[in-house]
């Protein structure tokens, strides 16, 4: 399921600091879209650091989707993979 955060007006160290929050209620199954005015380069290794896989696209308004679930979960994968794709 899709959890969806806007973090794209928020300043500097919010969205980061909010995306990590938000990570940490994540269920099986689940995986977060974050939406981002740029792309959150410092977010990666800590997502990778702690168990997370990341998917960052452009969105059509130039901004950044990241697309963010825990590495073990297949059903999130897929269910990412069917959104981005």
């Amino acid at each position: 399921m899709e959890i969806q955060l806007d973090v794209s007006m928020l300043e500097p160290c919010e969205p980061l600091e909010q995306t990590l929050e938000a990570i940490k209620q994540l269920n099986p199954g689940d995986y977060l879209r974050v939406l981002h005015r740029r792309e959150p380069h410092l977010l990666y290794p800590l997502l990778e650091k702690s168990g997370f896989l990341w998917r960052c696209r452009d969105d059509s308004s130039g901004g950044y989707e990241i697309f963010i679930w825990k590495t073990d979960d297949v059903a999130a994968a897929l269910d990412v993979d069917s959104a981005t794709s």
